[in-house]
């Protein structure tokens, strides 16, 4: 993926250079290409009023006076502000801008404004996420750029900008297997299908599997999991992997909602069904990032927990004033089948507890509360141990992946209790509704320090625009990168800091 050379004198279909804003002349790998073209980029860009803001392009066609047959111009904003973030969004924006042009193979330059392994990193990471699309059951899928290669005329950065280049291969490659698994059509992954790729997954990177069935989870007494799988005619499933390194240090516990598909049960959606089969895509990045983890080694017992089931309307489907007995004991009312995931998370917390973590991450799409509160630009976070949040936080701001704290007031439980149960599964308002849902799951995590990522805004996206150049229309694969980085964090300079929490 690296190479030695210079932008102005690598053959390849396009190379994609770096332009900074206020700047009097351009700079790095710009300025040596702008040479080469006897001054055509400059002009280029002062004829198109080219204002160099973060991830903004200009092609220009090189016509063969270099071996590049185009030159993309990506704007970074200004020098003293350019993050890791910066460029990886320039370097999807490229790559987009490529895949338009119908250039095969695109080069990207390295300039020398952050350390060679961040960019390295944020280059790989950026370029591999924006190439991405979901086209296995299409015919013609349109322009696609088959070859990346990073560029260095530095030789001194190399082994840095290739070893940074590696790891954002890996986590690139964990968020588009989330992606993956979460676009695929329900008919073609249903819970039992999910977990044999599970399986198949696990075997390919030495992790140990375990699958519980039906009768298993019975005997476990996971009723409210088994409560919400009862109306589909496919059987649920407890997929558990585990990364168990000789050298941990600590363990996690990571769990994923797995709705493969969420009709809402009795009480039947009405509208975006076709978007339901992201419903499981919590569980879709548990299965990546534990997959994941063997290629980088972090010093941490990891354990991956991912309820997958359908919730359906069928006859024997789970009914509106039904109470079931959670396996630590807790009884629920469900006073609504659509709010099913926090019902499946219950039992699956309950079985992570036992495991014996240190700390208990879950990732769902919870609810249409966190969207009305943070729209598609952010995920929530709740929990009750500050200090987990906030590396959360901080590894979600190395991802890139925006995530904000929501406030986790013990007045929030009063709304969950039951007249007639411990608990009721839905509040009588929808105020506050993404925070019922977190402190009811709080009850299922047996005082272990805990966060609650409510992934329901990021998760899958209707449209791409306004996103930023590597989101795509679809799954995102949000959450696979912040948790590589809560795992195993870089020491890398020069990043942004994370937001402050309410």
């Amino acid at each position: 993926m690296v190479a030695p050379g210079a932008a102005e004198s690598f053959p390849c279909d396009a190379v994609g250079v770096a332009v900074y804003a206020g700047q009097a002349a351009l700079r790095g790998a710009a300025a040596r290409v702008d040479a080469a073209l006897g001054g055509a980029l400059a002009a280029a860009l002062a004829e198109e009023k080219f204002e160099a803001t973060a991830a903004a392009t200009l092609v220009l066609h090189t016509h063969g006076r270099i071996p590049a047959r185009r030159i993309i111009a990506v704007g970074m904003g200004a020098p003293d502000a350019v993050t890791a973030e910066t460029v990886r969004r320039a370097s999807a924006a490229v790559v987009r801008r490529a895949a338009q042009a119908h250039a095969a193979h695109v080069a990207l330059a390295d300039d020398d404004i952050l350390p060679a392994d961040a960019v390295g990193q944020a280059q790989a990471e950026g370029a591999l996420l924006g190439a991405y699309r979901f086209s296995r059951y299409r015919r013609d899928d349109g322009g696609r750029v088959d070859r990346l290669t990073l560029l260095t005329a530095d030789t001194a950065r190399r082994d840095s900008l290739q070893a940074g280049a590696d790891r954002g291969r890996i986590f690139a490659e964990a968020t588009l297997l989330a992606r993956d698994l979460t676009n695929e059509p329900p008919n073609a992954l249903p819970p039992p299908a999910l977990a044999d790729v599970a399986a198949q997954l696990a075997a390919r990177a030495g992790l140990r599997c375990t699958i519980l069935e039906p009768a298993q989870m019975q005997e476990l007494g996971m009723n409210a999991l088994l409560a919400v799988a009862a109306g589909s005619d496919h059987p649920a499933r407890l997929i558990v992997l585990e990364y168990a390194p000789a050298d941990a240090r600590r363990t996690v516990a990571l769990v994923g909602k797995g709705v493969c598909f969420d009709s809402g049960g009795l009480n039947l959606k009405h509208q975006d069904l076709e978007w339901m089969k992201a419903d499981m895509a919590g569980g879709a990045a548990v299965i990546a990032t534990l997959q994941a983890l063997p290629a980088l080694r972090p010093p941490v017992r990891v354990v991956g927990v991912v309820p997958a089931v359908e919730n359906m309307p069928g006859g024997r489907a789970v009914k509106p004033g039904d109470i079931v007995r959670a396996s630590n004991g807790t009884t629920i009312e469900i006073t609504n089948t659509d709010a099913e995931g926090r019902l499946i998370l219950a039992d699956a917390l309950a079985y992570a507890v036992r495991q014996q973590p240190d700390e208990i991450v879950d990732l769902a799409t919870l609810t249409g509360s966190a969207m009305v509160a943070l729209g598609y630009l952010a995920a929530a976070i709740m929990g009750n141990n500050q200090a987990l949040v906030d590396r959360l936080l901080q590894a979600a701001s190395r991802a890139g992946e925006r995530l904000w704290q929501l406030p986790l007031y013990d007045e929030y439980l009063e709304d969950m209790r039951s007249p007639v149960a411990d608990l009721r599964n839905s509040g009588s308002s929808r105020y506050g509704g993404a925070q019922k849902g977190a402190i009811f799951l709080r009850e299922f995590v047996g005082g272990r320090p805990w966060a609650h990522l409510d992934i329901a805004p990021t998760a899958f996206l209707e449209k791409e625009e306004g996103t930023g150049p590597y989101l795509p229309k679809g799954a995102t694969g949000y959450g696979v990168r912040t948790l590589l980085y809560f795992l195993n964090p870089p020491d890398l300079p020069n990043l942004p800091d994370p937001p402050h929490p309410l």
